[in-house]
């Protein structure tokens, strides 16, 4: 005999009126209300806030194949925090803001080991995003993925962080810690893009999924990319600590 259990409509007879209103089960209380209108003012606030200085970041046009991914403005007088994977092997860039303003852009840092590179964006008086403190996020916390997945510009995914502490490789075989794993859906495109807290303020840099899993995404920390000096123009430091708790300023030596 079988154990499953069909559902279908109920018999007519126990059909409920058509007047007749849901009970205090099925009807969403008012409190739940107000905590999904919370849940959406807050993503909603952050879109407004973080998405002006959120890039996409192609090849130039002549270059075959060109790549693409995400990046965003940590300076108003043009630098950029991307992935190395998207810019790695390439001097210039172009770039695309919120607005549909085309920048061109060089590559000043780029960090295989960490998958972390840096841009300089031909361009001033341009909105930036505040650098948050990873070392402060928890499992079960918000997070907010913007980006430009598959060529969808200002595209907007919401999830949790799911563990902390994780480890990956990067493409040259060095291990990157304290990766945060996170169920904001990802997309190619997404990657060099921000993780967001409920502030707005970036936690991470996305970098990775695994293929044909669900829900599974990885961010490279912020405080990873949040050193207090770059020793080089060419080079992302690695190894030390945030200069501050909440990583507001990067020191360059230029």
């Amino acid at each position: 005999m079988s154990h499953l259990q069909t559902v279908s409509h109920p018999s007519p007879e126990h059909d409920p009126p058509a007047n007749a209103t849901p009970s205090s089960e099925q009807a969403l209380r008012p409190a739940d209300a107000d905590l999904l209108d919370a849940y959406s003012q807050a993503v909603i606030g952050v879109v407004r806030q973080v998405g002006p200085a959120v890039i996409s970041v192609t090849g130039r046009p002549e270059e075959r194949p060109q790549g693409l991914g995400s990046g965003f403005l940590i300076s108003a007088d043009g630098l950029a925090i991307t992935n190395s994977h998207v810019v790695h092997g390439r001097r210039r860039l172009r770039t695309e803001t919120q607005d549909g303003d085309l920048l061109e852009a060089e590559v000043v840092g780029d960090d295989p080991a960490t998958d972390l590179a840096l841009l300089k964006l031909a361009a001033r008086d341009l909105p930036t995003v505040e650098l948050g403190d990873s070392a402060a996020l928890q499992a079960g916390q918000l997070v907010i993925a913007l980006g430009h997945p598959l060529g969808f510009h200002s595209t907007v995914s919401t999830g949790v962080v799911s563990a902390l502490g994780r480890a990956m490789r990067s493409q040259q075989g060095r291990l990157i810690e304290s990766v945060v794993q996170h169920t904001a859906p990802l997309n190619p495109g997404n990657s060099g893009g921000p993780l967001l807290d409920s502030r707005g303020r970036v936690v991470g840099i996305n970098t990775a999924i695994i293929a044909l899993a669900q829900g599974i995404g990885f961010a490279v920390p912020a405080n990873t990319g949040c050193r207090s000096e770059l020793p080089r123009p060419s080079s992302i430091c690695r190894g030390g600590s945030c200069a501050n708790s909440t990583c507001s300023r990067i020191r360059r030596s230029w």
